[in-house]
C-alpha cells in the first residue's frame, strides 16, 4: 500500500517520461510516488529510438542495462520515395563517431518495465495496477490525487503533480487545454510480423521510412529482437478510416499490397499481432505547467511519429522538467512560472522536429533539391534525424527552408488559473 500520506511530488504514469522525471527527482533526494494504472509488461507503441536519449539514458544510469539487453542496435535511417527510390542512408556515426550515435530499436513492453524497474531502483515508489480519477485542487494550486489502487479509493497529498499519462492526456484533458495541430491530422494502422526481409551488415537495425506509391501516406518498417518488425501505415483519417469498412487489418493488407517494397520485405513473413490504429495524434497542451502541476512527455504534446522523435522528447521533456521541479521545491515555490520555465526550452526543440514534419508532409517540398541548393545544411538535417534539436544553430536551417515551404504556426504556451 501507499507508504506516506504526502510526498514531494506525484507522478502519474510510468511510461518514459514518467520514470524519467521520477528517477532524476528521486536522485536529488525528493519523496516521489509513482503511480501506473497498467501492470507491466503492456504493449506500447514507439519503438525507435533517437542517438540523442543516449545523453539522459547516461544520467538515468541505463546505458549500461540497454546495452546488456537483446535490443536491436540502430545506427541510421533510410527513406523511400513514392516511386521506390531509395535515399543514401543517413548513419549516424559518420556524424560523430562516438558511441552516442547508436541507439536501440526496443521492444516496448520490455523497454518501459526497464525504465520503471530503473525508478524503483532509485527510490521512487511505484505501485501497479493504481488508477488515478483526478488531480485535486485547492483553487487554482493542484495539491495531490483521488486514485484508486488496488480496491482502495485514497486522496493523496503533494507539492507537485507530475502528468505522464501519456496520449490519456489526464490532467490537460481534466483541464480543457488539449489542442489538436490541425496541419498534421493523421492516423495510422500499424502489426508486427516474423521473418520479415531485412537489410544486412550497418543497416540490419535501420529504420525504414517508405513513402506509399500515391503520396497519400507513408510507411514504417521497425526491425525489433527476436527476428519481429513492426509495420504501419500513417495517413489522414479521411484516407485511412473512410469507406474501409471496420477491419483495420483488411486496409493495412490493401497498403502493404500497393507498397512494391514493403510486400517484397513481408512476403516470406508471418503475421503475428492483430492490427492496431492510432487516430489524430499530433497535439499539444496550451500550458504544459501551473501552481503545483507539470506535463510531461505525451501529456504535454506529440509529433507525427515519421522521426521517431515520441521518446526521445519524453525523456529529455522528463529530464528539463525534473531539473526545474526540484529548483522550484528547493525554493518553497512551486507556482506556475517556476514549473512552466522548462517549456520554452522543451517547445522550441519539438518545434524544431516539428517544422522537418511538415516539410515531409509539404508535396511541394523536396529535400533532395534543398540539400543540392543548400548542401552545407545535409548536417543539420541529420542533427535533427538524431535528436540534436535543443540549441539555435540547427534552427538556422528553417530559415532557408522557408523559401520552399510554409511552415505551421508555431506552438505557443498560455499561462492562467487552473478551473
Amino acid at each position: 500500500m501507499i507508504q506516506h500520506e504526502t510526498y514531494d511530488c506525484i507522478v502519474v504514469g510510468g511510461g518514459p517520461a514518467g520514470s524519467t522525471v521520477g528517477t532524476l527527482l528521486a536522485d536529488y533526494g525528493h519523496r516521489v510516488l509513482l503511480l501506473e494504472k497498467a501492470i507491466f509488461p503492456r504493449h506500447q507503441i514507439g519503438e525507435s529510438l533517437m542517438p540523442h536519449t543516449y545523453w539522459t539514458f547516461k544520467r538515468l544510469g541505463m546505458l549500461d542495462k540497454l546495452k546488456a539487453s537483446r535490443h536491436t542496435v540502430k545506427e541510421s535511417v533510410q527513406f523511400f520515395s513514392a516511386n521506390g527510390k531509395a535515399s543514401q542512408p543517413y548513419y549516424f556515426p559518420d556524424h560523430n563517431p562516438h558511441e552516442c550515435s547508436y541507439t536501440w530499436q526496443v521492444k516496448r513492453d520490455e523497454f518501459d518495465r526497464m525504465m520503471l524497474d530503473n525508478a524503483r531502483e532509485h527510490g521512487v515508489e511505484v505501485h501497479q495496477n493504481a488508477l488515478v480519477k483526478r488531480v485535486l485542487f485547492d483553487g487554482s494550486r493542484a495539491t495531490g490525487v483521488r486514485a484508486v489502487v488496488g480496491d482502495r479509493s485514497i486522496e493523496i497529498r503533494c507539492s507537485v503533480v507530475i502528468d505522464a499519462t501519456g496520449q490519456a492526456t489526464m490532467l490537460s484533458g481534466q483541464l480543457g487545454l488539449v489542442e489538436p495541430d490541425p496541419g498534421m491530422r493523421h492516423g495510422a494502422i500499424f502489426s508486427y510480423y516474423h521473418g520479415a526481409v531485412r537489410d544486412s551488415g550497418r543497416d540490419a537495425g535501420a529504420i525504414l521510412v517508405v513513402r506509399t506509391p500515391d503520396h497519400n501516406g507513408w510507411f514504417w518498417f521497425i526491425p525489433l529482437l527476436d527476428d519481429v518488425t513492426s509495420v504501419g501505415v500513417v495517413g489522414s483519417p479521411e484516407y485511412l478510416f473512410t469507406n474501409r469498412g471496420n477491419d483495420p487489418m483488411a486496409t493495412l493488407e490493401v497498403e502493404i499490397e500497393r507498397c512494391p517494397i514493403l510486400k517484397s520485405r513481408l512476403a516470406p513473413a508471418t503475421r503475428i499481432a492483430e492490427a492496431r490504429v492510432r487516430r489524430d495524434f499530433s497535439y499539444h497542451a496550451r500550458r504544459i505547467a501551473g501552481d503545483g502541476w507539470v506535463l510531461v512527455g505525451d501529456a504535454f504534446g506529440f509529433i507525427d511519429p515519421v522521426y521517431s522523435s515520441g521518446v526521445m522528447l519524453a525523456l529529455k521533456g522528463g529530464e528539463l522538467a525534473a531539473d526545474t521541479i526540484h529548483a522550484a521545491l528547493r525554493d518553497g515555490d512551486v507556482c506556475e512560472s517556476r514549473l512552466a520555465a522548462y517549456g520554452s526550452t522543451l517547445v522550441q526543440g519539438m518545434e524544431m522536429v516539428r517544422r522537418l514534419v511538415h516539410a515531409f508532409y509539404d508535396p511541394s517540398f523536396s529535400f533532395g533539391q534543398f540539400l543540392r541548393r543548400f548542401p552545407d545544411y545535409r548536417d543539420y538535417v541529420a542533427r535533427v534525424l538524431i535528436g540534436d534539436v535543443f540549441n539555435d544553430e540547427v534552427g538556422r536551417m528553417f530559415d532557408a527552408m522557408a523559401e520552399y515551404t510554409a511552415f505551421l504556426p508555431p506552438i505557443t504556451l498560455e499561462q492562467g488559473a487552473a478551473r
